[in-house]
């Protein structure tokens, strides 16, 4: 009998146990269903926890005196959460409306997030009124937040927009291309311009709130929330001052030159402002521009459609994208080869009667100058003795001292969609054309006419090598990288790429020529003749066969220490003396702050950087 006792105790406490674990089930199934039930009901019906990302600020652009130019603001965002599955055809259709989008577009970014539930962002930087509508609709729009994004800001509009760019939401392409580097769908980058170029390091890293959202989409409360980590900055080599009176003349010349000349194709121009001795890019405009803040959100099939059909191309950076005949302006390249070749001496002269003895080439309006040494037919830019400086030197000389110069390839600069120009030389006329090469081509190639093509920016360089004595400098837009607390993470500085040898003596008589094109009889003497301040340049009239001709002009200063190169370019302005030159002077006046108004902003613009 004690083993059957014991089996009995056995069984009461397993009976007691049992009766435990039910009565616990039964009291907890009531207090969920009693106590908590409204809680659960909530979550039963669709509740979930999402992390909705916040986009990072991206990094501010600094001018080298500390002037912001591009910043942020915040904007209001569209987003689409898809918590309890797919976002329902005709809330789609519904925000289509509000939003005046086709949705069809929308249905496309939802169809690009299929199988995610990361939030798809419809449309960023509506307006208030826009917002108050779907507010106001909430009900009728399950899964449509509004969210507080930065907006990009490009604080003067228009203003240095090919050097910054502008950007956009991350495309298919873009993201296959990026997605090991931790880019996703819904990403704002870099399209264009600095933006591009340096999108790493001024993304920042995006935050994110957790939050609890009811079946309709609706925000129920923040559970926790992670603050977004801004870009680093950059500080630009750029001078606002420069930038800003090197635009306002191109647009005032441009202007003139439609509606007081002839030359009413005159539309585009580009200038490029740089330090000889460090390749700092000082300033860079082309026309016509576009503002880049058009860009955010999307930009508007009216506004790309009116970017998109311009003749002229405003999203062309002309200034180095840009190839155009030199023109006069490689004379300078040309009478370089020939002094330092032993080709001609300083003091030996030249008949012009008008036109070249061998072939009938001549100068602009048929002038004669009558006998002239190399000093008088550079400051006067004459055709006839730089026809006989080709005849005497040969195209393979005149291709050899045109890429000492740097011409023929790219300068290396920090942006995007750089041309490398053409050198002419016999293997490219063999290659293209299936043809020999002949005199009368190295007489327009002495000339910067023919074959030759070269970019603004390439043209600056060259003039800088003329001022700093031969030293070729790669130009850089970014003088430093800084975090979000000021700390400098990077520096750039000088890089010298190259060098062309140039005796001291030459290249002293090279400069006195230069300096004489701003003095009495020179070429852009009309301009410069009263300028306080002793300049160095060359005017150039490129021959163009689709329209009037093109206007250069490139410059240094001051003559005794340059501290800025120029070079402008005025597509079909006509000479580059009354075309480009007073683009020119207006550039030297804000540099060296002559014949300026005071400051519209005096307590901002506080320089710090000498030129």
């Amino acid at each position: 009998m004690p083993v059957v006792k014991r089996d009995t105790q056995r069984l009461d406490v397993l009976a007691i146990l049992v009766v435990f674990i039910f009565v616990a089930l039964v009291s907890r199934l009531g207090y969920l269903q009693v106590v908590q039930g409204k809680y659960y009901e909530r979550l039963a019906d669709g509740n979930r926890i999402k992390l909705i990302p916040v986009m990072a600020p991206r990094g501010i652009f600094y001018d080298r005196n500390g002037v912001p130019l591009v910043s942020n603001r915040p904007g209001f965002t569209v987003t689409l959460v898809p918590i309890s599955g797919p976002i329902a055809p005709e809330v789609i259709t519904k925000l289509a409306g509000i939003l005046g989008m086709d949705p069809a577009d929308i249905q496309n970014k939802v169809k690009q997030h299929a199988g995610s539930f990361e939030p798809i962002r419809v449309k960023t930087d509506i307006g208030p009124d826009l917002v108050t509508k779907i507010e106001e609709r909430k009900a009728e729009l399950p899964g449509v937040v509004i969210e507080i994004q930065p907006i990009r800001n490009y604080m003067n509009n228009e203003l240095a927009a090919h050097i910054f760019g502008y950007v956009g939401e991350i495309n298919d392409a873009e993201l296959e291309k990026r997605k090991k580097d931790g880019y996703k769908l819904g990403d704002i980058i870099g399209k264009f311009g600095l933006e591009k170029v340096y999108d790493r390091e001024i993304r920042g890293q995006d935050g994110g709130g957790q939050v609890e959202v009811d079946v309709t989409g609706r925000p129920v409360q923040v559970l926790g929330k992670k603050e977004p980590l801004p870009g680093n900055n950059l500080v630009l080599t750029i001078d606002y001052r420069i930038q800003r009176a090197a635009e306002q003349a191109i647009d005032e010349q441009l202007t003139y030159l439609q509606t007081k000349t002839e030359y009413i194709n005159a539309k585009s121009a580009a200038a490029v402002v740089m330090n000889p001795k460090t390749g700092e890019i000082l300033a860079m405009a082309s026309r016509p521009v576009f503002n880049p803040n058009l860009f955010n959100g999307g930009i508007s099939a009216k506004d790309w459609r009116m970017l998109n059909e311009n003749p002229f191309h405003p999203m062309d950076n002309k200034a180095i994208s840009g190839e155009y005949p030199p023109g006069s302006t490689f004379k300078i390249i040309t009478g370089a080869a020939a002094l330092e070749l032993g080709k001609v001496t300083p003091e030996e002269k030249i008949l012009d009667t008008g036109k070249h003895w061998i072939i009938p080439k001549g100068n602009a309006m048929g002038e004669a100058l009558g006998w002239i040494n190399f000093r008088e037919a550079l400051s006067k830019s004459d055709n006839v003795y730089f026809y006989e400086m080709g005849n005497r030197l040969g195209i393979d000389n005149l291709e050899k001292y045109a890429r000492a110069f740097g011409l023929g390839a790219f300068t290396g600069i920090n942006l995007p969609g750089e041309s490398d120009g053409l050198v002419a030389n016999r293997r490219y006329k063999e290659r293209v054309y299936g043809e020999d090469w002949y005199l009368s081509e190295t007489f327009d190639a002495a000339i910067g006419q023919g074959f030759q093509l070269a970019t603004p920016l390439q043209m600056v360089v060259v003039m800088s090598q003329i001022a700093n004595g031969g030293h070729r400098y790669k130009p850089y837009l970014v003088s430093k990288i800084t975090s979000p607390t000021g700390e400098t993470l990077k520096t750039f500085g000088p890089e010298e790429t190259g060098q062309v040898k140039i005796s001291p003596a030459n290249l002293t008589l090279i400069r006195e020529a230069l300096r004489e094109v701003t003095l009495e009889g020179g070429t852009a003497a009309y301009v410069f003749g009263d300028f306080p301040l002793a300049i160095a340049g060359k005017t150039g009239t490129a021959e163009n066969p689709h329209g009037d001709d093109h206007g250069w002009f490139v410059a240094y200063g001051p003559y005794d220490d340059p501290r800025i190169a120029v070079a402008i370019i005025v597509e079909q302005g006509g000479f580059g003396a009354s075309s480009a030159v007073p683009i020119a002077k207006k550039i030297f006046e804000a540099a060296f702050n002559i014949n300026q108004p005071p400051a519209e902003n005096a307590k901002l613009y506080k320089p710090k950087t000498a030129i």
